[in-house]
């Protein structure tokens, strides 16, 4: 038995309503999975053509999280403490970064070139950081 794939990721979210109008219309990122489970709505996102990658884009509450560990989880997300991270590629790091910043997201680093390519930072509306980088070719 061997594992194959990384199938899914996990980020926390206070709103995903929210989180799914920032990943979807400022990030580009598609709708998986919305489905209300009765205990938990199961909430995916993937980068187009890209459907085997999911995150989920989770609220902190039951059945992970007691209601007081969720309320801690919470307040450390809100103070971007706890926000969790994302690394997403592109063709284009420049680009990429003026089309953000159109639509308003959050910049915390410039394009800025390095070793490994261009990238840049954004948070997301809960203080999850998230990585974009142009890759240069491996040597």
């Amino acid at each position: 038995m061997t594992m194959n794939a990384i199938s899914r990721s996990q980020i926390y979210v206070l709103d995903q309503d929210a989180a799914l109008d920032f990943y979807v219309n400022k990030l580009g990122m598609e709708v998986n999975t919305d489905q209300d489970l009765g205990f938990m709505r199961w909430l995916t996102v993937n980068l187009p053509g890209d459907p085997e990658r999911e995150i989920l884009l989770e609220k902190p509450g039951p059945p992970a999280l007691d209601p007081a560990t969720a309320e801690q989880v919470r307040e450390l997300l809100t103070k971007g403490a706890l926000g969790g991270y994302l690394f997403i590629t592109t063709d284009d790091a420049r680009k990429t970064h003026e089309d953000l910043v159109a639509k308003g997201v959050e910049i915390t680093d410039e394009p800025t070139e390095r070793p490994y390519g261009i990238d840049f930072g954004i948070r997301d509306p809960f203080g999850n950081r998230i990585r974009i980088g142009q890759m240069f070719p491996q040597a």
